[in-house]
């Protein structure tokens, strides 16, 4: 590279520098409200991990304090998420992070945001009609297609099967339904069952999954959009792998041994701890550095089966998980 070139991208740092400069100097703290669907379910306090270590690192590179503002509802309820919305507003927040449980009763918060000058952004379940500036999240309709695709291999592309479908008017679990149909399609020795909504605890999931299969005994495949009642152990002597094997979605610490025992040889994980950190990252690009952001940034999954259990295990300590099993780090 000749002397110019070096120039240039001297000067380009030197300028984000003293962009985030100027930025500090008018504003020390800067504080994010993070609204997840509820405060419970294990992959959202993983984002709130994730979002409170990139604020950490964020905080130190760019001499600015940024706080992570959690204030997400005990359980799942679009209406209070708006009102939300609206507090962190009026509370002073700068901007604001939200996985939308209804599209529809968050859009006009969001909006309402926006209009008094808080940038917003979703991640996990989108509000595509709002005035968000970007979405960080899996392809949905995709998800349910390989949620569907990798039963489809368990089972030799035969059987009776049902989907777990959690909160029937949340829109990414909707679409993942609509890929998971639309895949299923393909395998004419499928059929499917039913899909069933529940409350999204990993008690009321498992409830429902016992319920169904109480009612329809014959079923010998799920698939979970939502990894809810693998957050339990009651799955794992409930169900006989030899009999039913499940694909699910998520792949924390809690839902490994699923795998291990052949319950649910795959799982395909989202970086729920991801979630947290790009998020933070892309609302630190915009706010503080004035950088354009792109509107749409996908996850890619992991598929996570006994072959890379352990590496997988080793990946959530790294994310600071604390409960990840002692056996599964040792293993290969």
């Amino acid at each position: 590279m000749n002397r110019l070139g070096k120039a240039f991208i001297v000067l380009g740092c030197v300028a984000v520098l003293a962009v985030a400069s100027s930025f500090a100097q008018a504003k020390k703290t800067i504080k994010i409200a993070l609204i997840a669907k509820n405060s419970t379910n294990p992959v959202f306090l993983a984002a709130r991990t994730g979002a409170e270590a990139a604020a950490k690192e964020l905080s130190a590179k760019h001499g600015i304090d940024i706080v992570i503002d959690w204030r997400t509802p005990p359980t799942e309820d679009a209406q209070v998420q708006a009102q939300r919305i609206a507090q962190a507003v009026n509370e002073g927040d700068d901007a604001i992070l939200v996985s939308c449980s209804e599209a529809g009763k968050v859009t006009g918060a969001i909006n309402d945001a926006v209009a008094r000058g808080v940038p917003v952004m979703t991640f996990d379940s989108d509000a595509p009609q709002s005035k968000r500036f970007a979405f960080y999240g899996v392809d949905d309709l995709r998800t349910g297609e390989q949620v569907m695709s990798e039963l489809a291999k368990q089972l030799g592309g035969k059987g009776k099967i049902a989907i777990l479908a959690g909160n029937q008017n949340a829109p990414n679990l909707r679409r993942r339904v609509d890929g998971l149909k639309k895949e299923a399609a393909k395998y004419p020795g499928i059929q499917i069952v039913g899909v069933f909504n529940h409350i999204e605890t990993p008690q009321d999931a498992a409830a429902e999954v016992l319920r169904v299969m109480n009612a329809y005994p014959d079923i010998n495949g799920w698939g979970f959009i939502g990894g809810w009642p693998l957050f339990t152990k009651t799955l794992l002597t409930d169900l006989d792998p030899n009999k039913v094997k499940v694909v699910s979605v998520d792949a924390l610490s809690a839902e490994l041994p699923y795998v291990e025992k052949g319950i649910a040889p795959v799982l395909l994980a989202q970086s729920t701890y991801l979630w947290g950190y790009v998020s933070v990252e892309k609302i630190i690009d915009k706010l503080v550095l004035k950088k354009d952001v792109p509107e749409i940034t996908r996850m890619d999954l992991v598929r996570v089966s006994k072959e890379n259990l352990g590496t997988w295990a080793r990946q959530l300590k790294a994310w600071g998980f604390t409960d990840v099993p002692e056996e599964y780090l040792k293993l290969p």
